[in-house]
Formats: structure tokens, C-alpha cells, sequence
């Protein structure tokens, strides 16, 4: 168990995936298990998660989770390997407007943080073609901009379209995280000369010791921690696991306990190993340091009226707080 020095914010889990309803290819085996798994990720110092939206109908679902803790936000948008589905709608600008509809809502009630998961998949093209996949990640630049939102994207093996959307549309949206990075170091310098941008670093990030020569390149200033539970889990063949301290029981699903994790779905409290292996690879011994910097960049990008807040408070009271300058 870890302890709870630390205070976290995992930026990326799909809470809408049947694993989470306790289902794993297509066969029931527990009953579905959020408030089991919430209740880890809180005791672990997680104390706020964004809900991952991929498609407009997964964005729906992820709204309605979100409304069912305070602690839980969520994006809008449509993945890349899904682009699809604004043409299979048979009304393209239609599901767009359906998207903002659905943002705007959400931005309402105080749920929805960010414009995503959007951008390019070039490792999924069976899924989308790229043309499709260019096309409507532009056209969800347009999304961000009318909400006024940050966005949250991906990129996996397009680095150098990616980067020419992103630079083509950079006025229209206010900031970015490039989420679950697993790109070269020439990707990751590309990434950190977009003023805006920061680097979400999981399990998939960590796994050879290419990963963590690459990890180690990007400042604490410009990175955030994830999970994207319930994929992306730290395996103990990844190069990342020898700077791993924090354990939980874990069982297989076919002997589910609500008291343990499930062996190889991953989970929101293990965003702590996450931390771990960045300060390991980075040589950083003052983790509850680092965690402050990236929790401070998470609320820059996706919570900025708390860091407001904190600024005020400190004005008034004189007293400090854990907000740095940005």
C-alpha cells in the first residue's frame, strides 16, 4: 500500500470500459466495481481523476460517471481510430454539434475539463484511414475553440502530421497534454517547442529502457502522470518496474475480491507507480516534490480557477501554499 504524502490527479482513465463493469471479452466475470476502485485510488492520494471520452456516445457515459463523484471530471471528443463515426452518422457536422452540445453541457455542470481524446493513430489505420483521421482532428481544433477549452490528445505513430496540426492550429485552443506518450526523442522535443504543451506520461511510456531514457528528457514542468486504467498497467517485464515501491493485492478476475485489484487490469491508485518510476528513471529521491509540480501543471492546464483560488487565498491570508509561480 502506498502512503499518502503524495496528492495526485490522474489525468486519463476509461471508466466506460467493460472491464470496469467487471466484463472481459464479452464474458461477465464480477459485478461491476467503480465504487471499489474509486475507493483505492482516494485511500492511495489520487484526489481527482478525468474520465476519458472516445467517441460521442463514450463522451455521454463518461459525463454521466463524472456526475457521480465531485472528484470526477471528463473529456469530450473523438478518438482517432473512431474518426469514422462523424461520416457513419450520415451527418457529419450534425455529430459535431452534437459533440459541442454535449460539451457545453457538461462545461455547465462544472464536469467537463478538456476537448479529446482526439488526434492521430497512424499504428490503427485499419480502424480509420489517415485522410478521415486528419480531417476531423483538425475539426475538433474548431470544438476547442468555441468552448474554450484545452485539449487532450493522442499520437502514436504520426509525429510529423501531428505535429503540423497542432502548429497549424495552436491560437485555437488555450493548451494540451499529449497523452500516454510513447513516442522518440525527436517526437518529444517537437512536442515540448509547442509552448502549450505537455507530456502525460503511463505505463505504456515505461516500458524499455529507451522509454526511460526519453521520460528522463522531459522537465517535471511540462509532464503529467496517468494511468489509462484499465490498459497501459506497469508489467513486471518493463524496464520501469525495478523503481516501483508501491504494491496492492491483486487477484485474478475469475476469484474477484472488491478488496484487492484485479491482476492485469490496471487501476487509478497504481498512477502512484507511475510517479515512482518517473522519479527513479529521473533520479529525483523528493518524490512529494515532484508530485506537487506535476499536480500543479494538471491544474494549470485542466483547473486553473483552483490555482486562482489558492493565489487569492494567499494574498489574503499571507500564509503559503503548495501553488509554484507558472
Amino acid at each position: 500500500m502506498a502512503s499518502t504524502t503524495v496528492k495526485l490527479i490522474d489525468i486519463a482513465v476509461n471508466f466506460t470500459d467493460g472491464m470496469f463493469k467487471g466484463m472481459y471479452h464479452g464474458k461477465q466475470c464480477h459485478a461491476a466495481d467503480i465504487p471499489a476502485v474509486l475507493a483505492r485510488a482516494w485511500a492511495a492520494g489520487v484526489d481527482r481523476i478525468i474520465v476519458t471520452g472516445g467517441s460521442l456516445k463514450e463522451s455521454r457515459e463518461a459525463l454521466e460517471i463524472a456526475e457521480t463523484d465531485g472528484r470526477l471530471f471528463c473529456t469530450v471528443g473523438v478518438h482517432p481510430t473512431r474518426c469514422g463515426e462523424f461520416e457513419e452518422s450520415g451527418d457529419p457536422e450534425g455529430h459535431f454539434q452534437s459533440l459541442l452540445a454535449l460539451a457545453k453541457e457538461g462545461i455547465q455542470k462544472g464536469k467537463v475539463v478538456a476537448v479529446g481524446e482526439c488526434g492521430l493513430d497512424y499504428d490503427r489505420l485499419h480502424f480509420c484511414p489517415s485522410d478521415i483521421q486528419k480531417k476531423y482532428f483538425e475539426k475538433q481544433f474548431e470544438l476547442a475553440e468555441a468552448v474554450k477549452l484545452p485539449m487532450f490528445l493522442h499520437m502514436r505513430a504520426a509525429g510529423e502530421d501531428f505535429s503540423e496540426i497542432v502548429s497549424r492550429n495552436g491560437y485555437r485552443f488555450p493548451g494540451g497534454v499529449t497523452h500516454s506518450f510513447t513516442g522518440t526523442a525527436e517526437e518529444r522535443d517537437k512536442l515540448l517547442s509547442f509552448e502549450k504543451m505537455f507530456i502525460g506520461i503511463n505505463g505504456c511510456s515505461l516500458k524499455t529502457i529507451e522509454n526511460l531514457e526519453v521520460v528522463r528528457g522531459i522537465p517535471a514542468e511540462r509532464m503529467m502522470v496517468e494511468t489509462d486504467s484499465p490498459y497501459c498497467d506497469i508489467k513486471n517485464s518493463h524496464a520501469g518496474i525495478q523503481f516501483v515501491k508501491s504494491v496492492w493485492p491483486s487477484k485474478k478476475k475469475e476469484k474477484y475480491e472488491p478488496g484487492s485489484t484485479v491482476k492485469g487490469r490496471n487501476e487509478p491508485c497504481l498512477v502512484r507507480q507511475v510517479l515512482e518510476v518517473v522519479a527513479g528513471c529521473k533520479g529525483i529521491a523528493d518524490i512529494e516534490g515532484l508530485s506537487k509540480t506535476v499536480y500543479h501543471n494538471t491544474c494549470r492546464l485542466f483547473f486553473p480557477h483552483d490555482l486562482d483560488a489558492s493565489a487569492d487565498a494567499q494574498l489574503e491570508g499571507g500564509t503559503g501554499t503548495d501553488v509554484q509561480p507558472s
